[in-house]
């Protein structure tokens, strides 16, 4: 029985392992080493995964649907049924909506609804930096968060007509152990559930490539 929990517990480490290792999955050396918006606002020592996917579509349609992000707006694009399996009531849009397409510094972007059952207070992200079609920077900071980071979006022209969606999670090495180990845990679902909405986004922006009506 010992044997077999430390099998698995070997096993287990050695996935969290693997998806670290992962962590800048798809973006390219430059796009990891590049100063991207929202970066500067998280000081060092900080922890920072970037990921990225090609999309053949110009930015502005790809922003149309960036822009709706949210619980009580577009969705997040991601794993719904895993989501929802878990109470969140996510539900992804397939269409661009004038009424989502406006943010502004201050406003909140939700990601846990008030009255979730773990989370009663509910999570939720305050936008930073909003340039469209360019970049969208999401703030988290104590004392509302435990963490002290930044989530942020960079849409980059790749030069042919297309461009590169980037994500960054930029996060300031907690003092606190606990969160430490909390972080380096919950990676492994930052990170699939990430790479999922990065490519929700890149094949709604591919198949319906006009950009939303101003």
């Amino acid at each position: 029985m010992l044997r077999a929990l430390l099998l698995s517990a070997g096993a287990a480490a050695a996935g969290l392992q693997v998806l670290h290792a992962r962590r800048n999955w798809g973006a390219t050396d430059a796009e990891v080493a590049a100063v991207l918006p929202g970066d500067d606002l998280v000081p060092e020592p900080a922890e920072q995964l970037t990921m990225a996917v090609p999309v053949d579509a110009p930015p502005e349609a790809v922003w149309a649907w960036l822009v709706q992000i949210g619980q009580d707006r577009g969705g997040m694009y991601s794993y719904d049924r895993l989501e929802n399996l878990i109470g969140l009531r996510i539900h992804s849009a397939d269409e661009i909506r004038e009424e989502w397409q406006h943010l502004a510094e201050g406003d909140r972007v939700v990601v846990v609804p008030r009255g979730y059952g773990p989370m009663p207070d509910g999570y939720a992200f305050t936008v930073a930096r909003v340039d469209p079609p360019r970049a969208l920077v999401l703030r988290q900071a104590p004392p509302e968060h435990p963490w002290n980071g930044v989530w942020s979006f960079s849409v980059v022209p790749d030069g042919a007509g297309g461009c590169r969606l980037l994500s960054r999670a930029r996060t300031e090495v907690p003092r606190q152990a606990g969160l430490r180990v909390a972080t380096r845990i919950g990676e492994p679902v930052t990170l699939v559930m990430t790479r999922r909405m990065l490519h929700g986004i890149k094949e709604r922006a591919e198949r319906r490539g006009a950009p939303a009506a101003s």
